[in-house]
């Protein structure tokens, strides 16, 4: 379920945002004057660079990123993908903070283009801002409920969120907190969990983190019915959902005082777990109500043949640019084991494990001696 965009996309500019650190990547097709509009409308006085093509990425640091991607109706854009390439090589991005439009010709492969695109440049040390993309389908319906909230039309409610994701970009800081609040979610079995195993390496390793833990294996945990949108708001600010149970006497609370939120996440058949798709679908009450903005996303996945970047974008589709938490840089640990117990025997792990702890740690805490 889509939150919409409310508020006449209002935002307000950061003093101390630095303007001229702006990045724009954008392959250039010569096929999208669409794309070329809402970008002149979105950066209009503010300085920025621009890069067109694979030739011009060179690792940068510390800087704002906007990728703007344009789709054709096949879905295949040839100088996007040779940028692509590029980034999956890594270490392009590291430390900065970005944000993506994607304009398509068609109804489809936006979010998919989006999805693989957030996930490579992740990999690669770049962090993204909740809610990181506007995209616009051929029809622009996907603005509809924006357009009709905002008395506006599609192509001015397109403009608009595109200007308004420019601003948030820009105005993003990282939170930090001396004692940072790290909520884990589960669904798994712990005597025989690959998964589990490898948070628990992880969890050694911050000691200096409030840690919640809750286990989501409960067999009457309902998933979301797709409540009206008045009842659904109604429930949310109450911190409440219409079918309550677990989610609302737990995971609701926890996730409210969490300043980050962690999923041990098995690979089922290339998808995340029933349980926890249903616990992420019940989040929308809650989110209607609690912003989420200011809280991190972290993941583990452990896939039994292959599969993981699957698992990664779903949770990356649904809880970052969906439900609007923020991904730090390589927000997700990815592993292939098998038989139960396999993945604490995998080579290196212990090391991979405590490097993962170690980013999570940077992302939450501020540096030493700035207290």
């Amino acid at each position: 379920m889509e939150a919409p965009l409310c508020d006449a996309f209002a935002f307000v500019w950061r003093e101390d945002a630095r303007l001229d650190e702006l990045v724009l990547i954008c392959p250039r097709d010569g096929k999208s004057p669409r794309l070329d509009g809402v970008l002149q409308n979105a950066l209009a006085g503010i300085d920025y660079a621009e890069i067109d093509s694979a030739d011009g990425l060179q690792p940068m640091k510390h800087r704002r990123i906007l990728f703007a991607v344009s789709v054709w109706d096949t879905g295949v854009n040839p100088r996007y993908y040779e940028m692509l390439g590029k980034i999956r090589a890594g270490g392009l991005f590291e430390d900065c903070a970005a944000a993506l439009l994607v304009d398509g010709s068609g109804e489809l492969y936006t979010k998919a283009i989006a999805r693989e695109l957030v996930f490579a440049a992740n990999l690669a040390g770049c962090r993204f801002i909740g809610r990181p993309l506007v995209e616009g389908t051929g029809s622009l319906q996907n603005f509809a409920t924006a357009a009709r909230l905002n008395g506006c039309g599609l192509t001015e409610a397109y403009h608009l969120s595109a200007r308004e994701l420019v601003g948030r970009l820009l105005g993003f800081r990282t939170p930090k907190k001396t004692r940072p609040k790290l909520l884990a979610l589960h669904a798994s079995n712990r005597r025989t969990s690959n998964t589990l195993c490898l948070w628990d390496m992880v969890k050694r390793n911050l000691p200096e983190l409030e840690i919640q833990e809750i286990g989501l294996r409960n067999g009457g945990l309902r998933d979301c019915n797709g409540c009206e949108y008045q009842t659904c708001l109604h429930f949310g600010e109450r911190e409440s959902c219409f079918y309550g149970g677990v989610i609302v006497d737990e995971v609701y609370p926890a996730i409210r005082s969490a300043d980050a939120v962690l999923w041990v996440c098995p690979n089922y058949n290339d998808a995340l777990s029933a349980n926890l798709t249903a616990c992420i679908n019940r989040l929308t009450a809650l989110f209607r109500a609690t912003p989420f903005d200011r809280k991190a996303l972290f993941g583990i996945v452990v896939s039994g043949y292959s599969g993981g970047d699957l698992v990664a974008q779903q949770l990356i589709s649904a809880l970052c640019m969906n439900k609007a938490f923020y991904l730090p840089p390589r927000f997700c640990a990815l592993e292939t084991a098998n038989d139960a117990g396999a993945a604490a025997r995998l080579p290196g792990v212990d090391e991979r494990m405590r490097a993962f702890a170690e980013s999570i740690r940077n992302e939450m805490l501020p540096p030493p001696g700035s207290v």
